[in-house]
C-alpha cells in the first residue's frame, strides 16, 4: 500500500489500475467509483492495521472491455504494471505507470469511434487573441488555429473534441467563452507560454524554426500546440513519431459557420431523438477513414472555385463511370483503418493480426493506383500519382508473418516456416514430440515386457512413465519412482528428463525469436509511416469524392454551376434529409430560389405552420454547403455565386440551466449573425421575434429587415421567414425585398399544404386550422374562430393596415457607435477595456464621469 499511495500522489486526479498477479485493483474512492461504473463487486481489505480500505478489481485479461467503460464516463484512467517478473523480483515487484488513458489521449479500439476523430484540444487565452490547437493521436492529426473567442468557439463546435485542455488560471475564461460541457484537465500556467511552447514543437519536428509550417507568427497557436505535446508526455506517451507535422486552419479557406447554424441546421447531429442528420444521409464512405474527412468537408466547405470545381470534376467523373467506381469500392472495403493502424506501429501497439490487415490495405492500394491512373480526370489522376504501393514492405510481411496469426504475439504462431532456419529446428523438438514419446513408449514396452506402459505430463514433475501394478516387478532398476497410484506408479528417466528439457528450452526460445523477428518487422514498418499517412490520407479523399458520385446517381443530385459572382439561383431545390425520410409513396415538392445583392437581395416568407417554410430555408442552405464542399445538389439546377458565410436564425430554444429565456437566446443568436454579416453571406431566419409580445416581435423583425436591406458594407443574401404579415408591407419600399408565400389552398374549411413558394404575401396564417389538424378538442378551435371573426372586422382590419403603411420611415442617420465618428470609437474602446466584474463602486462612478466626458467633447 505505500508503493500504491506513492504512484496515486503522482496521478491525483486519475482512477488507477494498480496490477497486483492476474489483476487489476482498485482502492478508497477509486475503487468505490470503479464499482459503480463498471459494475463490479465492491469489498474491503485489511491494511496491516486497524483500517480497512475499499477494493474493486478485475482479471487483468478484461482490460480492453472495461477501460473503455471507464474512459466513456469521463475518467482519467492511470494503468499502472508490474516493471519485472515477479518470479525472479526480490521483495515487493517493482511497478509504475505504463500509460495514462484520458478521453482525449487513447489507442484503444473500444474507446475510439470508428467513424469520428478523438480529438484532444488545447486553448490558450492572449489578450487579442484565442490559440487552438487539436490532436488525434490514434491517427497522428495535428492541427491549430488562432482567433477570437466566436471562431474558437465555431472550431470546437466542429471538430467536437473529446477532451479539451487550458491553464489553470483561464478556467473562469474558458467557463465564461464556451458553454457547451466538455471534458476537461487544466495545467499549470508555465506549460501556456509561448517560449516553452515554441521550444517544443520545434524539439519534436528536428527543426529551427517553424515557417515551414506555416505557423511561425501564430503565436496563441504555438502555445497551445505546444502545452498538447507536453500533455503527451504527462500522460505517458512517448513514442511520437507518426506526429510528424502540423496543419493550419485557415480561416479565410473556409466558409464561417457558426456554432448556431451548425446545430439548426442537423449538419453532424438531429436536434431530436429520431431524426436524421445531414452526415446520416449522405456519408455512403467504405473506410473510416474517408467517414472523418467527410466530417470535416461538411463543416469546413470551401470558399475557392478552383478547389471546388476539382472535387466536382471527379465526382462528375466517377458518375460516368460506373463500372470503374464499382472496382474502387471493391478495393476500397479491404483496406480497413489504415490511418490508425500505421499509428499503431509507430507507437509499437500493432498486433499480429492488425499487421495482416495493412498488408491486405497496401496490397489494395496497388490496384486502386493503377485504376486512378488510367483515367482522363486530373484530379483522379493526381490522386493516383500521392498513392505509395510500400512493395518492400507488403513483400516483408507477406514472406514472414503466417496468413491467419493469433490476436497476440505471445499465443506463437506468428512467423512463417522458412523465415528463420533456427526457429524451424526448435520447432520440430517442441511440436514432433509425440512422435519421440511414441518411440520411448514402443522401444521400453518391448525391452521391458510391460505392454499397457505409457507416457504422461503433468506440471509438478514433468513427464513420466505410468505403469500398472500388476507389471511394477518388470520396471529396470534405472527408473526413478516419482509417485505411486492406487492402480500403478510414475517413474521418471534421464532420457524423458532430458527431453523436456528440451522442449521447455524450444518453447522459451521460440518465443524470444518470434518476438525479435516481429519486433524488426514493425521497425522496418515504421519507416513507411509518412508514405502509408499520405496513402490514408489519400484513399479518404478518394472514398469521400466516390461517395458524392454514389449519391448523384442514387439520388438525382446534379452538379451546381459555381460562381465568383453573388447570385445564388436554384430550381427545383430540394432537402437532402426530408426528402430520404418521407414515406415511399410521399413525394418532395421542390421549389425555386432566387437571391442576389441587386435585385432580390431579401426574399420574405409567409404562410402557416407546418406549409415548409423553415425545410425551405434549411434546404437553401444545405444545397449550398453541398456545392462548396465539392458534392452535386439535390436540386435540377444551382447555380451558386460563392457564399462566404452562412448564419441560419432557425427554431426557438431556451437555455434555462445559464438563465437565458426562449427571447434571449433568439436575440443573442440573432445579434451574432448583424455583428459579422459580410458581403458573401447568406442568411437565414424563421420568425425572428417570435418569442416576445406581438409589437415588440414586428418591431424587431421590420428592423432587422429594414437594417439587412440598407447596411451599405454588406448586402447579405436573405431568406426571413416570418408570421408577421405586416412585414409584406416593407416590398413597397425598399426595392429589394420581395414577398413570397407557401402556398395553402382551403377547402371547406380544411386546409391542404401545397407547399409551393409563389410570389406575393400571405394575408392569413390558418392558425386555427393548423390547431384543429393537431387535434385540438373542437370547442376550443369553434371558440378560436368566433374570437378571430370578432377581431378581424373590416374597420379594425382597415385601421391595422393604416397604421402598418403609416409606419415612420427610418432616416439612416449615424449614430455615435458608427465607425465613421472617432467619439463613438473612443467609448468602445473605454468600454471593452472595462472589467465590470472587479470594479468597486467608487471606480464605476469614476468609469462613469469619464465616459460622459468623453461624449461631452463630441458636443
Amino acid at each position: 500500500m505505500k508503493q500504491y499511495n506513492a504512484i496515486k500522489a503522482k496521478h491525483p486526479g486519475a482512477l488507477l489500475l494498480f496490477r497486483v498477479g492476474d489483476f487489476y485493483e482498485t482502492f478508497g474512492e477509486d475503487a468505490i467509483t470503479a464499482s459503480k461504473i463498471l459494475e463490479i463487486v465492491l469489498t474491503k481489505r485489511s491494511n496491516g492495521s486497524a483500517s480497512e480500505i475499499e477494493l474493486a478489481g478485475f482479471p487483468h485479461h478484461a482490460l480492453d472491455s472495461y477501460l473503455p467503460r471507464l474512459v466513456r464516463a469521463g475518467q482519467r484512467v492511470a494503468i499502472c504494471d508490474q516493471l519485472e517478473d515477479p518470479k525472479t523480483a526480490k521483495g515487493i515487484v517493482k511497478r509504475g505507470i505504463t500509460e495514462l488513458v484520458t478521453p482525449g489521449v487513447s489507442f484503444n479500439d473500444n474507446v475510439l469511434s470508428v467513424k469520428r476523430n478523438n480529438y484532444l484540444a488545447s486553448i490558450h487565452f492572449e489578450k487579442n487573441t484565442t490559440g487552438i490547437s487539436f490532436l488525434d493521436i490514434s491517427t497522428g492529426e495535428f492541427l491549430t488555429a488562432q482567433g477570437d473567442v466566436t471562431y474558437i468557439d465555431k472550431l470546437l463546435q466542429s471538430l467536437q473534441p473529446s477532451e479539451v485542455i487550458y491553464c489553470r488560471t483561464a478556467k473562469a475564461l474558458f467557463e465564461h467563452n464556451f458553454q457547451e460541457s466538455f471534458t476537461t484537465f487544466q495545467l499549470d500556467d508555465w506549460v501556456y507560454t509561448l517560449d516553452f511552447g515554441y521550444e517544443k514543437l520545434t524539439k519534436h519536428f528536428g527543426t529551427q524554426n517553424l515557417k515551414g509550417y506555416g505557423i511561425e507568427k501564430m503565436t496563441a497557436g504555438i502555445t497551445a500546440a505546444g502545452a498538447i505535446l507536453h500533455y503527451l508526455e504527462v500522460t505517458e506517451h512517448h513514442q511520437t513519431g507518426h506526429i510528424s507535422t502540423i496543419g493550419r486552419i485557415e480561416e479565410e479557406q473556409y466558409v464561417w459557420l457558426d456554432k448556431f447554424t451548425i446545430k439548426n441546421l442537423e449538419l453532424l447531429s438531429p436536434q431530436h431523438e429520431g431524426g436524421a442528420s445531414l452526415i446520416d444521409i449522405i456519408d455512403k464512405s467504405i473506410t473510416p477513414m474517408g467517414s472523418r474527412l467527410l466530417k470535416k468537408w461538411i463543416v469546413l466547405p470551401l470558399k475557392d472555385k478552383q478547389a471546388i470545381n476539382k472535387r466536382l470534376d471527379a465526382v462528375e467523373y466517377f458518375s460516368k463511370e460506373e463500372e470503374l467506381m464499382d472496382q474502387l469500392l471493391q478495393h476500397l472495403k479491404q483496406i480497413g483503418d489504415m490511418e490508425r493502424l500505421i499509428s499503431k506501429v509507430a507507437v509499437n501497439r500493432i498486433n499480429p493480426r492488425e499487421m495482416v490487415q495493412l498488408l491486405k490495405a497496401l496490397k489494395n492500394t496497388q490496384p486502386i493506383k493503377e485504376l486512378l491512373h488510367k483515367t482522363s480526370c486530373g484530379i483522379t489522376q493526381q490522386l493516383s500519382d500521392l498513392l505509395h504501393p510500400c512493395e518492400h514492405l507488403a513483400h516483408k510481411i507477406e514472406a514472414e508473418l503466417e496468413s491467419n496469426p493469433p490476436l497476440h504475439l505471445h499465443q506463437g504462431g506468428v512467423i512463417c516456416s522458412g523465415v528463420d532456419s533456427e526457429l524451424d529446428e526448435l520447432r520440430k523438438i517442441a511440436f514432433s514430440g509425440k512422435d519421440y514419446l511414441q518411440q520411448i513408449v514402443e522401444r521400453e514396452s518391448q525391452r521391458t515386457g510391460i505392454p499397457s506402459l505409457k507416457i504422461g505430463y503433468n506440471k509438478v514433475f514433468g513427464y513420466y512413465i505410468e505403469v500398472r501394478n500388476t507389471h511394477k516387478d518388470k520396471v529396470p532398476s534405472e527408473w526413478i519412482r516419482k509417485s505411486t497410484l492406487v492402480n500403478s506408479e510414475r517413474y521418471i528417466t534421464e532420457e524423458l528428463k532430458t527431453y523436456e528439457e528440451k522442449i521447455l528450452n524450444a518453447e522459451v526460445q521460440i518465443q524470444a525469436l518470434e518476438n525479435r523477428i516481429y519486433t524488426e518487422l514493425v521497425i522496418t514498418a515504421t519507416e513507411f509511416i509518412g508514405q502509408i499517412q499520405q496513402n490514408a490520407h489519400t484513399v479518404a479523399q478518394i472514398d469521400c469524392l466516390l461517395c458524392f458520385a454514389q449519391n448523384a446517381i442514387n439520388y438525382n443530385y446534379k452538379r451546381p454551376s459555381i460562381s465568383e459572382d453573388k447570385a445564388l439561383d436554384i430550381k427545383a431545390g430540394r432537402h437532402p434529409v426530408i426528402e430520404r425520410l418521407l414515406p415511399i409513396e410521399e413525394q418532395y415538392i421542390p421549389n425555386d430560389i432566387f437571391l442576389d445583392d441587386s435585385q432580390q437581395q431579401i426574399v420574405i416568407i409567409t404562410g402557416p405552420n407546418m406549409a415548409g417554410k423553415s425545410a425551405l430555408l434549411r434546404q437553401t442552405a444545405l444545397i449550398v454547403l453541398l456545392g462548396q464542399m465539392g458534392s452535386f445538389v439535390p436540386a435540377s439546377s444551382a447555380h451558386i455565386g460563392i457564399v462566404d458565410k452562412v448564419f441560419t436564425r432557425v427554431g426557438a430554444s431556451d437555455n434555462l440551466s445559464r438563465g437565458e429565456s426562449t427571447f434571449m437566446v433568439e436575440m443573442t443568436e440573432t445579434a451574432s449573425i448583424l455583428n459579422n454579416l459580410s458581403d458573401r453571406s447568406l442568411v437565414l431566419m424563421d420568425e425572428i421575434g417570435r418569442g416576445t409580445s406581438t409589437y415588440d416581435g414586428v418591431s424587431i423583425a421590420w428592423s432587422i429587415v429594414e437594417y439587412l436591406h440598407n447596411n451599405k458594407k454588406s448586402r447579405a443574401k436573405t431568406l426571413f421567414a416570418t408570421h408577421y404579415h405586416e412585414l409584406n408591407q416593407l416590398t413597397e419600399d425598399f426595392p429589394r425585398i420581395k414577398n413570397y408565400n407557401v402556398s395553402v389552398k382551403e377547402v371547406n374549411g380544411k386546409i391542404l399544404f401545397m407547399r409551393t413558394l409563389q410570389k406575393g404575401g400571405s394575408a392569413h396564417s390558418f392558425g386555427i386550422n393548423v390547431a384543429q389538424l393537431a387535434g385540438m378538442p373542437t370547442s376550443i378551435v369553434s371558440r378560436a374562430n368566433e374570437i378571430l371573426g370578432h377581431l378581424e372586422q373590416d374597420k379594425d382590419r382597415a385601421a391595422h393596415q393604416k397604421r402598418v403603411k403609416d409606419i415612420p420611415k427610418n432616416n439612416y442617420q449615424l449614430s455615435i457607435f458608427d465607425a465613421a465618428d472617432p467619439v463613438g470609437e473612443a467609448l468602445k474602446e473605454a468600454l471593452n477595456q472595462t472589467d465590470i466584474n472587479t470594479l468597486t463602486p467608487i471606480e464605476a462612478l469614476m468609469k462613469l464621469n469619464e465616459l460622459k466626458s468623453i461624449l461631452q467633447k463630441k458636443k
